[in-house]
């Protein structure tokens, strides 16, 4: 993977304004390896940037899980087939395209382990639209034309002794035992990791943050 460069959150909260000065809307992604800490980056680029910034997870479109169950991948969600791709890269289409009305995007509520459609309202005056997920620079169909769609796109590394805490320690906090954590940390969230590092050279910035976010149930 490419080497990343250490930055502050500051420098890239700069950055993402000046891409959403840059036209009438654009689209910045930020992928990464599972607890890398993406949600939480997202986060803060829309809270600093404000209200003309939406985020819109890629987790929201994860398959149901009793559809999960049916397609027998429950055991592990997560993975690269547990999500509707072709219904998240229509969802950049349109608010690529700035429609006239709002466009509703789902969200993924982790306290019912399922997604939520129409909870997330990106309405016209948004011009920037942050997404963050493991899968947005993989290419490979349909997930290829999410690059496209996107007008920029950061990849998040994170050192890996770390990253595995965090995802440990998140698990945990959902309900699992801490063998049961660990087990899911290091077996399907490592194989996910590993298909994701090698989509680092797609990106146009590939960081890590110098201050890393702590241990803890935050995702991404």
């Amino acid at each position: 993977m490419e080497t990343a460069r250490v930055v502050v959150v500051d420098e890239l909260v700069t950055r993402a304004r000046a891409l959403a000065d840059a036209g009438p809307r654009q689209l910045l992604g930020i992928a990464g390896a599972p607890g890398a800490g993406k949600s939480t980056l997202a986060e803060r680029i829309v809270e600093a940037v404000g209200p003309t910034a939406r985020l819109v997870p890629m987790d929201g479109f994860h398959l149901a899980q009793a559809e999960l169950h049916r397609l027998g991948r429950a055991e592990r969600k997560g993975a690269i087939d547990t999500f509707d791709a072709n219904g998240y890269v229509s969802m950049l289409r349109r608010l690529r395209r700035l429609e006239p009305t709002a466009v509703y995007a789902p969200a993924f509520r982790r306290d019912l382990e399922e997604p939520v459609a129409g909870s997330i309202e990106v309405p016209p005056s948004v011009r920037l639209v942050v997404t963050e997920g493991n899968y947005l620079l993989v290419n490979r169909m349909p997930w290829d034309e999410v690059r496209q769609l996107l007008h920029e796109a950061w990849f998040l590394d994170l050192d890996a002794e770390l990253r595995l805490r965090r995802l440990t320690a998140r698990h945990q906090a959902y309900g699992r035992t801490a063998e049961q954590a660990r087990a899911w940390a290091t077996g399907s969230d490592e194989t996910n990791a590993a298909l994701v590092a090698g989509t680092a050279q797609h990106a146009d910035l590939v960081v890590r943050l110098a201050e890393p976010p702590p241990v803890g149930p935050a995702v991404g």
